[in-house]
């Protein structure tokens, strides 16, 4: 009887602490996983949001990248962390595609998180190597076309935003093309760049400038709209490929479990973090767009997840690619 008494009297101590851990929640630095590699598209949205974060949290939002296997490395290693609310996780459209790229997926993205909220939404652009002989869509059309087997384009790996957006690409032209992965796109950029590879799509938070600078060619924006920051990139769909639409959307989760009150907190600081005027002028210039109020939300993120889950599951059996 004393035995059972210590262990309901521990058990109800060990309660007591956790709940006013989590109520005095954060008391130290959070540390923010990245999927991809530093300097790529993601890890640059990663970057500004944890900083904007900061101070509405009133603690330091560290970024780690977890590079790796489409983005699945670090969302396995969130999904399995201490569910304390000091390990959180950023992640793009790939959360929605993993579960049909993965035969093998160690990780549920409908039932082994807590959502935080969509952070922002990423336009893609379809670029080259400056010395690409094509010069605008319709040459590049004719060019890949006519020259399929020695044609190249690089991705960020299996699954990543490039990736996805290449085989709307590919699927547009109705050719396929070498396709050369690489453990992120900061290096396929810079690949691109150095002119290893020919074509790459990419995320407008790594393009944009360098669009700007002619570092690279542009072809078009995945937009329905011109990028404000780019107003003389004709979008996809005005050069006759309506089908070739795709925004890159981000969203923040937490290990399953996380306390409500660990889940409020980052909320809070999500919600601040995408109005602070640093982020959004940062923002601005990259070309992204802003999510809706409703949509930083857990509720908000839980849907959107759902709904592109549903949509790309189809298009992503149909293509036939897939990983162990």
């Amino acid at each position: 009887m004393k035995t059972t008494f210590r262990l309901l009297v521990g058990a109800a101590c060990a309660f007591i602490v956790g709940a006013a851990g989590a109520q005095n929640y954060p008391s130290r630095p959070v540390t923010m996983e990245v999927p991809f590699a530093a300097g790529g598209p993601t890890d640059i949205v990663a970057r500004q949001i944890a900083q904007a974060m900061t101070k509405p949290l009133g603690q330091t939002v560290i970024v780690d990248n977890k590079p790796g296997a489409g983005g699945t490395i670090a969302s396995e290693f969130v999904a399995k962390a201490a569910p304390d609310g000091y390990t959180i996780l950023i992640h793009h459209i790939g959360m929605a595609t993993s579960p049909a790229l993965y035969r093998q997926l160690r990780f549920n993205p409908m039932t082994d998180y807590e959502y935080i909220g969509q952070v922002v939404n990423v336009p893609m652009t379809l670029v080259a190597r400056k010395d690409f002989p094509a010069n605008n869509m319709k040459e590049l059309a004719a060019y890949v076309k006519a020259n399929s087997k020695k044609v190249n384009l690089a991705n960020a790996g299996l699954g990543a935003a490039s990736h996805l957006c290449g085989l709307l690409f590919q699927t547009a032209l109705q050719t396929e093309v070498q396709t050369i992965p690489y453990k992120g796109t900061a290096p396929a950029m810079t690949d691109l760049q150095g002119g290893q590879v020919d074509i790459l799509c990419d995320q407008t938070t790594q393009t944009t400038q360098l669009i700007q600078a002619k570092s690279i060619k542009a072809y078009g924006a995945t937009t329905p709209k011109r990028i404000s920051s780019l107003p003389d990139l004709p979008t996809m769909a005005e050069q006759g490929y309506p089908q070739f639409e795709v925004m890159i959307w981000h969203g923040i989760y937490a290990p399953k479990g996380t306390p409500k009150a660990a889940v409020d907190a980052l909320v809070k600081a999500l919600q601040a973090g995408v109005k602070d005027p640093g982020f959004r002028s940062a923002m601005d210039k990259l070309g992204t767009i802003a999510v809706a109020d409703a949509d930083v939300t857990p509720e908000g993120l839980r849907k959107h997840l759902k709904a592109e889950i549903d949509k790309w599951t189809p298009i992503i059996k149909k293509a036939g690619q897939y990983a162990d």
